[in-house]
């Protein structure tokens, strides 16, 4: 009898074991779904969503949850606003109003639309129901619609960025040329600010990590002194390796500027291109090395596809050389170094760190592992960055 009741009782054990098990499996695939989505959302679903969100990763298709998390109003509002706002302007704060770059950032991957083309597209999005309509000469549209609390996702659509700049559409290259970047970039200075934050936001590169000074000089502008305080060793082993490199490929924004008139004389605070004459800016400082290069126009050419910046992974369909903004923002939009770069974004900002920023070696290779994956997926499937965000937080997912 006693050995009856104890095999009973185990039977009853047993049960109740893989019950537990079965419940602690659901509550995990629960969990990551949720991961899943807090991470692309930035907002807990709701029980519907959370529970078909559950059966896809039950169903070893976590990839499937996470493109319902990408459907969340607050993917648009909140995360990819926070993550783009940062790109345009110079303190690189995320506490600005929202303007057509990230405007025109959001409508991209809302609609799929090839992310190689950010940099050459005469595209931009304006937000239905914002007043007043979108102006070359302010950014009131934008700063009212988010004022207003208007969901993006729903309201945004494009238009090309010519007819609201003002500008031919040759003249037009994505988010170099939207209002925002002009304003911040193209004011004052020597159009150099412009290719730099081009570099750090989406190649994600200052000048130092492309510094390279086996390049020739000569088309370094006479605005560089050739001996910083009397000693031509500063510029040989320093200067010389970030404007031999950039002065070539910042020719291409000649003909660019930003209108921001003066105190005494307000001017129309807008881009302003002149096609065929060169900007007064490029003649700066004209004196510090009058030997130097004199612009005559936006033809540029990238030196970097020579030498240790050839590992940036330059497109061997593309010339490497032409003129105005728009083909050489398709030269670095078309770099390997251009499609890593928005991965590592996004992993950042959906695994809350960069790759590889873990202690354990394992891990951080496989960090570097994945992101060479999804960047070949980003690459080889449309340039759709939406996807991204759901391969990195299925990757993510357990973290």
């Amino acid at each position: 009898m006693e050995t009856q009741q104890v095999s009973k009782l185990k039977k009853v054990g047993l049960a109740c074991l893989l019950a537990c098990v079965a419940a602690t499996a659901a509550a995990n695939d629960r969990d990551r779904a949720k991961r899943i989505h807090d991470r692309i959302a930035g907002v807990p679903p709701s029980e519907a969503t959370l529970d078909a969100m559950e059966a896809l990763v039950a169903a070893n298709n976590p990839l499937g949850a996470a493109n319902i998390a990408t459907q969340n109003a607050s993917f648009y509002n909140v995360t990819l606003k926070n993550m783009a706002v940062p790109w345009t302007n110079r303190d690189q704060t995320v506490f600005a109003p929202l303007n057509d770059y990230v405007a025109t950032f959001i409508g991209m991957v809302r609609d799929d639309v090839p992310f190689n083309t950010a940099l050459s597209a005469d595209l931009t999005y304006t937000v239905n129901g914002a007043s007043p309509a979108a102006s070359a000469s302010n950014n009131d549209h934008y700063a009212n619609a988010e004022t207003s609390g208007i969901n993006l996702m729903t309201a945004l659509t494009p238009t090309t960025q010519s007819s609201i700049q003002g500008i031919p559409a040759t003249a037009t290259a994505g988010f170099l040329t939207s209002r925002a970047a002009s304003e911040a970039f193209f004011i004052d200075g020597t159009n150099r600010a412009m290719f730099r934050f081009t570099m750090i936001n989406h190649m994600c590169r200052d000048m130092e990590q492309v510094h390279d000074t086996t390049l020739p000089p000569d088309m370094i502008r006479q605005d560089v002194s050739r001996s910083p305080g009397g000693d031509s060793r500063i510029f040989l082993n320093n200067c010389i390796g970030c404007h031999s490199g950039m002065d070539p490929l910042a020719r291409a924004f000649a003909y660019y500027d930003f209108d921001n008139g003066t105190a005494d004389a307000p001017g129309s605070m807008r881009l302003v291109y002149t096609a065929g004459t060169v900007q007064p800016k490029y003649f700066n400082n004209n004196t510090n090395f009058a030997p130097g290069f004199i612009t005559p126009d936006d033809y540029w050419e990238n030196r970097w596809r020579k030498g240790q910046n050839s590992l940036l992974g330059w497109s061997p369909t593309l010339p490497g050389k032409g003129n105005g903004a728009k083909s050489m923002g398709q030269e670095l939009a078309n770099s390997d170094a251009f499609a890593q770069c928005q991965v590592e974004k996004v992993f950042k900002a959906v695994c809350f760190r960069a790759p590889g920023a873990v202690s354990d070696a394992t891990k951080a290779s496989q960090d570097r592992s994945k992101v060479d994956e999804i960047t070949n997926n980003f690459k080889n499937n449309g340039y759709r960055l939406k996807q991204v965000f759901a391969e990195t937080a299925v990757y993510c997912m357990g973290d």
